[in-house]
């Protein structure tokens, strides 16, 4: 998928604030993109498949221990966004948003959608989400969001 909005990206000219065309704004777009893959994205989607497809695949409850162990590991990831990624700004890479920014909230949707409310004790990652959710639009965000936010009423 990061293929694909790269290629988007280029072949319709989007705005520069998306992907920079200032080299190092543009390394911290990549930075994050390559990142996120095992990070951000491994472990809010291992926390939603051990909360939410294990237990209606199987039909058993998941142990708790076992979610414990994911929830665990996520918060870990999520403390290194923090401090790594988002430091003091307003987006990833400063004062707009870009692919980084997208590509993060949509990962961390995952967990929410499990139930999971990674965004509640933690203010600058709330205010982030904020930030993001206004940049793209409030409407649009929850129409996107919609199925992964329902996916725990199954």
């Amino acid at each position: 998928s990061i293929a694909i909005l790269l290629y988007l990206v280029r072949k319709f000219k989007t705005p520069d604030h998306w992907y920079p065309s200032d080299l190092q704004k543009r390394a911290r777009v990549d930075e994050y993109l390559s990142w996120q893959h095992v990070n951000i994205r491994g472990k809010g989607s291992k926390l939603f498949l051990t909360k939410v497809l294990l237990p209606l695949l199987t039909g058993q409850p998941l142990p708790p221990e076992k979610l414990e162990g994911v929830t665990e590991e996520l918060n870990v990831v999520l403390k290194q966004f923090e401090e790594k990624f988002l430091q003091d700004k307003p987006f990833i890479v400063g004062s707009e948003i870009s692919l980084a920014d997208l590509v993060a909230l949509v990962e961390l949707m995952q967990p929410v959608g499990a139930g999971y409310d990674l965004f509640e004790e933690r203010p600058k990652l709330a205010e982030w989400r904020r930030r993001v959710e206004e940049a793209v639009g409030k409407q649009l965000f929850q129409e996107a969001h919609e199925g992964i936010l329902n996916s725990k009423n199954l």
